[in-house]
């Protein structure tokens, strides 16, 4: 059986390949050299009898086969990793994190209060939040990377193994900064877009094809000036040093809106309103801090809506 051959090396090189898409990010990380990983690689495809990578360009890709395996070899490892925490007398089950990745519209409006409401339960566990694009974040989560996955919910074909629970709804904005000239009246914000730079959410994020139907039905293309970031803390500082225009979910900036040092322009953006909430692997098996974590998400989320 081919099983008996593939070793707990040979699943962590895999998942971390995957993860980085690049063997020598993953060499970098498993503090091995690269051609260490590529050794590694060869003998779990020669184990399974399929090849699991393929080159694409300079980094790598999973095959489509690669992408089965995945998914079993995160549950093995994420397994592996509760069962020796299980087995541990000295309490480091409570010193292994809840490992949460959180779109920055959660990790600003939600996830400081949910932390407020874990903390007052006294669990005893850490917490590890994780910020990026929810594409980047599922697939952690698939890997086994991640236990939690806060954020707009994915593509249909992005969803196999997952399941999703919804929180609430939200919708994209196209926010400036108080006493910006598109806030003069009888501005049209689209004719006039051009003359500024505009701050974009990422070709790879859940919420930039909305983003660019609107566009598209409102007679552009694209903006002239186009900066991508999925960084709110940037997002933040260059809106006060500039005449930008952020198009941003409405969560990130609700803040700023509510002091009046952002203000939200006049655009229709309700075919941009998508649900927000909790992704979660169908195999995961919840410990006891982790279900007291949902609840307290589920709160948070509650009271922030």
């Amino acid at each position: 059986m081919t099983e008996g051959r593939i070793r707990l090396r040979h699943l962590q090189a895999f998942l971390e390949v995957a993860r980085q898409r690049s063997v020598a990010r993953a060499a970098d990380t498993l503090h091995v050299s690269p051609p260490a990983v590529t050794k590694t690689l060869r003998e779990l495809e020669e184990a399974l009898g399929v090849a699991i990578v393929e080159r694409d360009g300079r980094g790598i890709r999973v095959t489509r086969l690669g992408e089965i395996f995945l998914g079993h070899a995160g549950t093995a490892i994420t397994a592996l990793k509760r069962g020796v925490d299980s087995v541990r007398q000295d309490g480091a089950i409570n010193r292994h994190p809840v490992r949460i990745g959180a779109l920055p519209t959660v990790s600003a409006r939600v996830m400081p209060l949910a932390m407020n409401l874990f903390l007052k339960e006294d669990t005893g566990a850490a917490i590890k939040i994780v910020t990026g694009e929810n594409a980047v974040l599922l697939e952690q989560l698939r890997a086994g990377a991640l236990d939690l996955v806060v954020g707009r919910l994915a593509a249909p074909e992005n969803m196999t193994g997952f399941f999703f629970e919804h929180l609430y709804s939200e919708q994209v904005l196209f926010v400036v900064r108080a006493g910006h000239p598109l806030l003069q009246p009888g501005q049209d914000v689209f004719a006039r877009l051009d003359e500024f730079p505009v701050l974009m959410p990422t070709r790879e994020s859940v919420i930039r094809p909305f983003v660019d139907r609107l566009f598209i039905t409102n007679g552009m293309t694209a903006p002239a000036t186009e900066i991508e970031t999925v960084s709110d803390s940037f997002g933040r500082a260059f809106m006060r040093q500039s005449n930008a225009v952020w198009i941003i979910s409405a969560g990130v900036i609700a803040n700023e809106i509510s002091s009046g040092a952002f203000v939200a322009l006049p655009v229709n953006t309700v075919e941009t309103e998508g649900p927000v909430g909790l992704t979660m692997r169908t195999d995961t098996t919840p410990s006891r801090a982790f279900t007291i974590l949902l609840q307290t998400i589920r709160e948070a989320a509650s009271q922030s809506a």
